[in-house]
């Protein structure tokens, strides 16, 4: 789809975007008036009122005709670094997704700059570094695997040192002259 292809969002279902903020791809839902737009910002989703950031997306799917997308909520406000669990998977059938499933995939990829799993007493958890929109630097963001006592003591101690680790890993070297 070349530029001049690009099919424009009718008015009634742009959603109340930020200044900065520009539409990339958008789909009717199948049931209902329901749009889903992806901006550079986020990703606009029906029955919202508010932009989805790419950092607050866990998992995004397309399964050639719904899109299901798993939303981060944010349970705990670490020294540095916030604790989330993934919110219900919310389905959406798209009949003509032109650009979406590429546009969601393509964002909420480049929006993760580290991830890696490490083993916690008690279970594991998924230490995540993410870009956000207007934000300089990276933020941090842990998800234990089911069952894993993310309060124990030794598991917030382990969780505080596996991110501290990773922030040395991934911060900019020092210029040295």
């Amino acid at each position: 789809m070349g530029l001049f292809n690009r099919r424009k969002l009718p008015a009634a279902n742009r959603p109340a975007l930020d200044r900065d903020e520009r539409v990339l791809a958008w789909a009717r839902v199948a049931d209902g008036d329901g749009v889903v737009v992806v901006t550079n910002a986020g990703l606009w989703l029906p029955g919202r009122g508010h932009r989805l950031g790419w950092h607050d997306l866990h998992k995004a799917v397309w399964s050639g005709r719904e899109l299901s997308v798993t939303p981060a909520e944010r349970v705990a406000e670490r020294d540095g670094y916030l604790v989330a669990v993934d919110s219900p998977v919310e389905t959406y059938l798209l009949p003509d997704p032109g650009q979406v499933p590429h546009q969601v995939r393509t964002r909420l990829t480049r929006s993760v700059a580290y991830t890696e799993h490490h083993a916690v007493p008690g279970g594991g958890v998924r230490v995540v570094a993410r870009r956000v929109v207007g934000v300089d630097g990276l933020t941090w963001t842990v998800r234990y695997d089911p069952g894993t006592p993310a309060d124990e003591p030794a598991v917030v101690a382990a969780t505080d040192d596996l991110v501290s680790a990773a922030r040395a890993a991934t911060a900019p070297a020092a210029d040295t002259l």
